[in-house]
């Protein structure tokens, strides 16, 4: 073992890892693209970009440059009260630009759960000033991945993430999980069922992935999104797209609502806001929800909001995406794995491949455990994502076609050996 994975196993908590029991490290060297290298020089395709968020490749020396002269201009100083700095306030506009219309005012986080527990206490916050604190009940779903926060655990769907955390926080009610097999209209009618048992005036908003990541990469049934926003305007229920995950680019659409016709209240960001470069979020606002809040102090922050530095890197970050048409990059690679991908159907052990833009999942017949897959492909250099009987792959917009083919076919011979 080396001096590195020793002082990595006495000293360092992993996120999801036993603790008292470390598996030995992989540990990174450095990221040139889509590929990686370890300390021992060993090269990987990087097929998940770590989680979701490097969209523009590892390695952009624009980006290190932008976050460098920013530093050195002003590295950081509150955006409480009417504190503001410059790079932020472009940021938030250039966001108003890039979003589906209304969405005019941003909230700035440091990641995807600050952004849910941001999206959950404006959508609460707003029936509250209206006399309305009574509407405070959150819709959810099954297999739904929102965050580690309080409301934020809440509100995911996913039992194992939640054992031993409780008493969770209350208000939560979680539907059916949509899936490309599920009939939506019979989703459709369990989520008017749920509001008739509650009550319209007791619930504050729905929350939801438009395609649900961790929980295996789930797209929703043909016609399911537009009738639940339906449904949801006509009890005047919030509508909170959860697109950490899908926004700025991964589905081929800057947003997923866009994606799927969608005029969302809410929208919460993060990951590939800064392609991961500087931890950041961003909650999308419309002027729906600005409205019902007007004359209502919002007494919720975190020490990082508008971090200039963060927010610089995001603008060059956003520049980059456009300036290279990484938007449709991302769809057209994504449909050439997801097409290279559908024979493993064949196999006895899958029960499905799926995929939006660059978001594709295989989903493991029976009980089978994903894990043991994933490992397989790191051994052979690709990094690719189990999530329970599921692998999820999530590769940099800019991975070459080669690499691409290069994690399914890694992929295809891991699950042929579980033939």
């Amino acid at each position: 073992m080396s001096d590195l994975a020793r002082l990595d196993a006495a000293h360092v908590i992993h996120p999801h890892a036993v603790v008292g029991a470390p598996a030995p490290p992989v540990i990174w060297a450095r990221g040139r693209g889509a590929t990686l290298w370890d300390v021992d020089g060993k090269e990987y395709v990087d097929g998940t970009c770590g989680l979701w968020q490097c969209a523009v490749g590892h390695g952009r020396e624009e980006l290190a440059r932008v976050a460098s002269e920013q530093m050195a201009t002003l590295e950081f100083y509150a955006s409480f009260w009417n504190f503001a700095n410059e790079p932020s306030i472009r940021l938030a506009a250039r966001l108003a630009e890039l979003s589906p219309p209304g969405l005019d005012r941003v909230f700035f986080t440091n990641g995807g759960s600050e952004g849910t527990e941001t999206a959950i206490k404006l959508a609460r916050l707003a029936w509250h000033a209206q006399g309305k604190p009574e509407r405070n009940i959150i819709l959810s779903r099954k297999a739904a991945y929102h965050g580690v926060g309080s409301a934020s655990l809440a509100a995911t769907g996913i039992p194992p993430l939640k054992e031993g955390f409780g008493p969770l926080a209350p208000g939560f009610v979680h539907l059916s999980t949509p899936t490309l097999r599920s009939d939506a209209n019979e989703l459709v009618a369990e989520l008017r069922a749920a509001i008739d048992e509650h009550g319209a005036d007791r619930i504050a908003a729905f929350i939801g992935e438009p395609v649900m990541g961790v929980g295996g990469m789930i797209p929703p049934p043909e016609g399911y999104w537009p009738q639940v926003q339906d449904v949801l305007r006509e009890h005047g229920i919030l509508l909170v797209l959860d697109e950490v995950v899908t926004a700025y680019g991964r589905t081929g659409h800057w947003f997923g609502a866009q994606k799927y016709g969608l005029d969302a209240d809410l929208i919460v960001t993060a990951k590939a806001l800064t392609s991961g470069y500087v931890p950041m979020g961003a909650v999308l606002v419309h002027d729906r929800v600005v409205e019902l809040l007007e004359g209502t102090q919002f007494r919720h922050g975190f020490t990082y909001n508008g971090h200039p530095v963060g927010a610089a890197v995001a603008l060059a970050n956003l520049e980059i995406i456009e300036r290279e048409g990484l938007l449709e990059r991302a769809a057209r690679v994504g449909a050439r794995m997801l097409e290279r991908l559908k024979p493993v159907e064949e196999l006895d052990c899958v029960a499905e491949t799926r995929g939006v833009g660059l978001m594709l999942g295989v989903e493991l017949a029976g009980e089978r455990d994903a894990a043991p897959l994933a490992a397989g492909a790191l051994a052979q250099g690709v990094v690719v994502r189990a999530s329970g009987q599921k692998i999820v792959m999530s590769p940099p917009f800019v991975i070459e076609d080669e690499q691409a083919d290069r994690v399914i076919d890694v992929l295809t011979q891991e699950l042929r050996k579980l033939r």
